[in-house]
C-alpha cells in the first residue's frame, strides 16, 4: 500500500473513491464539501438526499457513499468530522472514526485507490498537526487488503508540509 500527499484539488483527481468531509445534512456546504457537491453534480445531491431520507444524515463520524457523478471517480464516500472543541467533546475519537468507517466502505467497495482531504481542520478548526497524526496513523493501522493507493490531497500550504514532513520524516 502506497501512502501519497499532494497539494492540490481533490474534486481533479482520477481515482477508484474520493472522500468528503461532509456535514450532517449530506447537503454541501463550504470547503471541500461544496467543491465536490459543484464538480459532482446532480447525481451526488440526490443521492444524499435518499440516503437523508432513509436514515436521516449522518452523524459525525459515521460514513456512508454515493456515485462520484461528474468527477473521475466511482465512487464519493462522506464522512462528517468532529467540530474542535479543544479536546473535550471526544474529537479524536470522532475523527478517528472517521477514517475508520471510510476506510471500511473502501474495503466493502473493493476500491484499489482513494483520495483524502484534510477532515475537520478547516471551518471545523480541528489543529492540523494533530489531525494529521491522527489520519496517518489510522490508516496505516487499518492496513486494508485491496487499497493499492491512499492520497492525502491538501489544498493549502500548511497541511501539506504537515503532511509531508510526517509521512517522510
Amino acid at each position: 500500500m502506497k501512502i501519497e500527499v499532494i497539494k492540490g484539488d481533490i474534486t481533479k483527481l482520477t481515482v477508484d473513491a474520493i472522500v468528503n468531509a461532509a456535514n450532517t445534512s449530506l447537503l454541501g456546504g463550504g470547503g471541500v464539501d461544496g467543491a465536490i457537491h459543484k464538480a459532482g453534480g446532480y447525481e451526488i445531491l440526490e443521492e444524499c438526499k435518499k440516503i437523508r431520507n432513509k436514515q436521516g444524515g449522518c452523524n459525525v463520524g459515521d460514513a456512508v457513499y454515493t456515485t462520484g457523478g461528474k468527477l473521475h471517480v466511482k465512487y464519493v464516500i462522506h464522512t462528517v468530522g468532529p467540530t474542535w472543541n479543544n479536546g473535550r467533546s471526544k474529537e479524536s475519537t470522532h475523527l478517528t472514526r472517521c477514517y475508520q468507517n471510510s476506510l471500511r466502505i473502501a474495503v466493502e467497495l473493493k476500491v484499489r485507490s482513494i483520495a483524502f482531504p484534510n477532515i475537520s481542520t478547516g471551518i471545523y478548526r480541528y489543529p492540523k498537526a494533530e489531525a494529521a497524526i491522527i489520519a496517518i496513523e489510522t490508516i496505516k493501522q487499518h492496513q486494508p487488503v485491496h487499497l493499492q493507493r491512499i492520497i492525502f490531497v491538501c489544498f493549502d500550504e500548511d497541511n501539506f508540509k504537515i503532511y509531508y514532513d510526517y509521512l517522510n520524516g
